[in-house]
C-alpha cells in the first residue's frame, strides 16, 4: 500500500485528478470507490464523500466478518466429526471385525453394513478421493459457465434457511451501495452500473439490469423490482415512497440498515441452533456405530 499511495501522490502532483490516480490501481480501488471520489471532486464535497466511503467500507467489512464468523465454527465442527468417524471406520472397526470373523458367527444387518463401509473406505479410499475431487472440480467449472452460474445462483436463493439470508445480504448491499452513490452525487444510471458489480448473484443482477433499462426509459425504480418477485414488498414499497417524496437516498439507507439488523439477528439464531444440532448429529452417528458393534458382542455373551 505504501508504494501505491506514493504512486497516487505522484500522479496528483503531476496534475491528475485523485479519481484518475486511484483508477490506475483497480486491484485496490473498486469502481464504486473511484466513481464516488470522482463525484466528490466534481461537486467540491470530496471530504464528505470520503467520510461516506469510510462508513460504507467499514459496514460492508463488518457484515462480511459476521458471515464468515458464523460459518467458521459449524464447518470446523463438521470437519472434526468427519475426521473422528473416518478414524473409527479405518482403525477401530477393522480390529473388531477380526474378532467377529474368528468366531464365525452370523452378524446383524447394521454390523454387516458397518463392516462393508469400513472395507470400502480402506480398500477404495483413493478412488473415493479421486471421484470427490473430480466432482468438485467439474462442479466448480460448470458453475463458472454462463449456463451453470444462473442455475447455481437460483438454487442458492431457494435453499432453506440459507436462501433467505443470501437474498437479504444481496438486497442490503444493493440498497446501501445505491443510496451511498446517489447521496455522493453519482448519476442514477451510472450508480446502477456500479451496483451490478456489488451484487454477486446473477439472478438478482438480471433484475437490477432490467430495472436500469426501465429507469432509462422513464419508469420508476420500484416498479420493475416489484414485478421481478425477487425483492420483498416492503423493500419496493419503501423505495416507491422514497421516489415520490424525493427522499430516495435516506430511504435506501433505512432499508439497508433494517436488513443489516435482521441479518445480524438471523446469524445469531443460526449460530445458537447449529452448535447443538451438529453435536446431536455427531452423537447419533457415534451411537449408531457403537450399537452396531455391541449387538454381535451381546450375542456372543448370550451364547456363552
Amino acid at each position: 500500500l505504501k508504494g501505491v499511495w506514493a504512486a497516487v501522490k505522484q500522479r496528483v502532483n503531476e496534475g491528475a485528478p485523485l479519481a484518475e490516480a486511484l483508477a490506475e490501481h483497480p486491484k485496490i480501488f473498486t469502481g464504486l470507490y473511484i466513481s464516488m471520489v470522482r463525484a466528490g471532486e466534481t461537486s467540491g464535497a470530496l471530504d464528505v464523500v470520503l467520510d461516506r466511503l469510510a462508513d460504507f467500507t467499514e459496514s460492508q467489512a463488518e457484515l462480511r466478518s459476521k458471515l464468515v464468523g458464523t460459518l467458521v465454527y459449524p464447518v470446523i465442527m463438521l470437519l472434526m466429526a468427519l475426521g473422528v468417524t473416518s478414524m473409527l471406520f479405518v482403525f477401530v472397526i477393522p480390529k473388531i471385525t477380526k474378532i467377529f470373523e474368528s468366531q464365525k458367527m452370523a452378524l446383524p444387518l447394521p454390523t454387516k453394513f458397518l463392516i462393508f463401509v469400513s472395507k470400502v473406505m480402506i480398500d477404495y479410499w483413493l478412488v473415493i478421493a479421486l471421484v470427490l475431487g473430480l466432482v468438485i472440480y467439474f462442479g466448480r467449472k460448470y458453475i463458472r459457465t454462463e449456463k451453470g452460474r444462473p442455475k447455481w445462483d437460483h438454487f442458492l436463493l431457494t435453499v432453506p434457511v440459507f436462501g433467505p439470508l443470501i437474498r437479504m445480504v444481496a438486497i442490503s448491499r444493493f440498497c446501501k451501495t445505491l443510496g451511498t452513490l446517489m447521496a455522493s452525487g453519482v448519476p442514477l444510471l451510472t450508480a446502477f452500473d456500479i451496483v451490478k458489480n456489488v451484487v454477486q448473484n446473477t439472478v438478482l443482477l438480471e433484475v437490477i439490469e432490467t430495472a436500469r433499462d426501465c429507469v432509462k426509459e422513464g419508469d420508476s425504480i420500484a416498479a420493475p423490482l416489484k414485478r421481478s418477485g425477487h425483492f420483498p414488498p416492503i423493500v419496493t414499497h419503501m423505495i416507491g415512497i422514497g421516489e415520490k417524496s424525493g427522499q430516495l437516498e435516506p430511504m435506501l439507507n433505512n432499508v439497508a440498515q433494517s436488513y443489516e439488523v435482521q441479518i445480524d439477528s438471523r446469524l445469531r439464531a443460526m449460530t445458537s441452533l447449529l452448535e447443538p444440532l451438529i453435536i446431536v448429529m455427531m452423537g447419533v452417528v457415534v451411537a449408531s456405530i457403537v450399537f452396531a458393534i455391541l449387538m454381535p458382542i451381546l450375542q456372543m455373551s448370550s451364547a456363552i
